[in-house]
């Protein structure tokens, strides 16, 4: 008998204590979760975040997109070149000055784009090579979309650079080669403050047959 009293004394005290830990850790979790909720509202009341939130955000049931008319009209210019190439671009040097600068902005100094003597010697290309995210940095300008003489898309308020989907780079840009852009429109979806574009880009470098980089592109019209 005292051995079953002793259990169920034990089990009591436990429980008693359990009960106190949960009263006691209770407000402190009820107080951390208003704390996360709140930063959370904060956040997603930004001005900023709810400019760029998914249009659909918001909504349980689907309801009719209905474009502005400045909107509407690109969207319905646009539709018509979906598939087609819609830019070929100039001829843009890509020299040793220019590889420099990119490396001393990036910090990637590797000898394969900046040193030109032990490029010449030991260097399967015989020469240095600009980097990999250099042709894709230069896709803005190869491509005009930041020419503001030229605007692709002069009824947008503003184009913001949403992404990228894919990119490869099949083969490199020797220092002293041109390169040039061709832009073909692969996906188009209509939102409800804005435009999504998709572009394929693909970097042609001047006498090879050999593309420099292929990209998918991802631009958004805000009207």
């Amino acid at each position: 008998m005292r051995v079953l009293e002793f259990i169920r004394e034990k089990r009591e005290q436990f429980q008693k204590h359990n009960a106190e830990f949960i009263a006691k850790l209770e407000p402190q979790f009820k107080n951390l979760s208003s704390k996360v909720t709140q930063t959370l509202a904060n956040t997603l009341n930004n001005p900023w975040v709810s400019f760029f939130k998914n249009d659909e955000d918001g909504d349980d049931e689907p309801r009719p997109l209905v474009l502005a008319p400045e909107a509407a009209k690109v969207y319905q210019q646009l539709q018509e070149s979906l598939g087609e190439e819609t830019f070929v671009g100039e001829w843009f040097l890509v020299d040793q000055d220019c590889i420099n600068q990119f490396a001393a902005v990036t910090q990637d100094q590797q000898w394969i784009h900046t040193d030109v003597e032990r490029a010449t010697e030991e260097s399967p290309f015989k020469t240095t090579i600009a980097h990999g995210f250099l042709t894709l940095s230069l896709i803005p300008m190869l491509t005009d979309t930041v020419n503001s003489e030229q605007n692709p898309y002069p009824e947008a308020k503003m184009v913001v650079n949403y992404g990228l989907n894919q990119v490869r780079f099949p083969y490199p840009v020797k220092s002293g080669s041109r390169v040039r852009a061709r832009t073909r429109l692969i996906g188009l979806t209509p939102m409800k403050r804005s435009i999504e574009i998709v572009n394929e880009v693909s970097i042609e470098v001047e006498n090879s047959k050999r593309l420099a980089c292929v990209a998918e592109t991802v631009l958004r019209l805000y009207f």
